[in-house]
């Protein structure tokens, strides 16, 4: 459905080091960095598209954050979920809605959300139910 996502940020090794271990934590791999544009993107582990991309604005104006707009990203488990909103409060990142079950979007949504260092909203989840653990 999509090529890319492209999500607008100031400081580019601020965000790089924001995105870096969550898209590592999610499976994704650096395509490419290019601090002189600046820009970075992140695919699947065998995959060309889509991509997922942080950099500066085009116009060259400050990135902003829209008000309703969200990027949600998959998690391989819910532990994922978890671990990423762990580390995106780590890496200069604010809490906004802990990891958890969220029934009002259906019975197995786990999901975690959180704002980049930009402002950017940001949400990690699973879809899928997991079998207890013993």
């Amino acid at each position: 459905m999509f090529s890319h996502v492209f999500i607008g940020i100031d400081d580019f090794q601020r965000a790089l080091g924001f995105y870096t271990p969550l898209m590592a934590e999610l499976g994704l791999r650096l395509k490419f960095s290019d601090a002189g544009k600046p820009w970075a993107g992140w695919v699947g582990a065998d995959a060309a598209r889509p991509l997922l991309l942080i950099g500066r604005p085009f116009d060259g104006a400050a990135a902003a954050p829209g008000n309703g707009q969200m990027v949600a990203l998959l998690a391989p488990s819910r532990a994922a979920v978890a671990r990423c909103h762990v580390l995106a409060l780590a890496h200069g990142g604010r809490c906004e809605g802990a990891p958890g079950l969220r029934s009002e979007y259906h019975a197995d949504y786990y999901g975690a959300y959180f704002r980049d260092p930009d402002g950017n909203k940001l949400c990690v989840c699973r879809h899928e139910a997991e079998a207890a653990q013993d």
